[in-house]
């Protein structure tokens, strides 16, 4: 399978086999923003039958390849990279964060930037961190809207624990594509405070998973919650679903961090052990499992994971 991930930058480890050009402390915004194949435009045409009659819907293209990214409506407008990108620019330059990574997927359909706040992490158990991560998201398919929100990062394995795009302020932060979405997008610097918040409440969740311990009987239940399985016997389970619940117990076990105190042996545990299915095994390649994350079944069923550990440790 082709890679997903078009052409990206990262700062740190290298990320998802190798891929993209390194930035570091000195690298400029704009020079970021150039160095991850984002400074192109996108504008639409019109779309006509085999026959020439012009149907309603338009094209979404790259000017710069003309390469079409997808069928829209008459009334979506595109948002360009570099006008999505300059709601972190003085946030950047101010030292409040910095670009984590950034990129295009799937040929240009879809772009993204990560930045991490430079703000204190958040200490779930001792030895166990969150960072603090905003994600902007944007298509230009026409298949997903713009979103701007937070994505805590768990720094002892660096998996995505909870997306923002499914979080409570997610009506907050979705943007749609209208004549106004550039106007509406300046305005999400005002989230950026929303969002500590969430961050915040989001690691008393996490702490009141740690303090929440999880025997073996329990553990099965919450995997097969999370996997929909919950209602069928162990001979109605397929294979694959039997293979998956033993790779996710093998992870609540011997996955990473699995042997902090407080991880060990908790609902926390369990939950990290999901996500990190999710984040390193479900799916063909790397970039695929990125891209679902972000954007697909990972990123609800990760969400899924959260809440369902929630309400039955309760």
């Amino acid at each position: 399978m082709a890679h997903q991930v078009e052409k990206m930058v990262f700062a740190g480890a290298t990320p998802w086999h190798g891929l993209g050009t390194e930035i570091d402390q000195d690298t400029g915004f704009w020079e970021a923003f150039d160095s991850a194949g984002l400074n192109w435009e996108v504008d639409t045409k019109p779309l006509f039958t085999s026959d020439g009659e012009k149907v309603s819907h338009r094209a979404a293209y790259r000017t710069s390849d003309n390469r079409i990214l997808g069928i829209v409506g008459k009334r979506w407008t595109p948002l360009q990279n570099r006008d999505a990108f300059e709601i972190f620019e003085p946030l950047v330059d101010a030292g409040e964060m910095v670009i984590h990574t950034a990129g295009s997927l799937r040929n240009g359909e879809r772009i993204w930037a990560l930045c991490q706040l430079n703000q204190n992490n958040s200490e779930i158990v001792a030895g166990d961190e969150v960072a603090k991560f905003v994600l902007l998201s944007n298509g230009h398919d026409g298949k997903l809207a713009v979103h701007f929100g937070f994505t805590p990062i768990r720094v002892v394995c660096a998996n995505t624990e909870a997306l923002a795009r499914g979080s409570k302020a997610s009506k907050l932060v979705r943007v749609r594509h209208s004549r106004f979405v550039k106007q509406n997008v300046q305005e999400l610097r005002d989230v950026m405070n929303f969002a500590n918040q969430e961050f915040e409440a989001t690691a008393q969740q996490y702490r009141y998973l740690a303090s929440k311990s999880i025997n073996s009987d329990d553990l099965d239940k919450y995997i097969k919650i999370v996997l929909g399985v919950d209602n069928k016997s162990d001979d109605e389970m397929t294979t694959r679903s039997k293979n998956i619940i033993l790779q996710v117990k093998g992870l609540f076990e011997g996955g990473k961090g699995s042997d902090i105190v407080g991880v060990r042996g908790t609902y926390w545990g369990a939950y990290n052990a999901v996500t990190e299915y999710l984040n390193y095994s479900k799916g063909r390649t790397t970039n695929n499992r990125m891209d679902s994350m972000w954007f697909g079944q990972n990123g609800t069923m990760s969400q899924k994971a959260l809440d369902t550990a929630l309400e039955i440790s309760a």
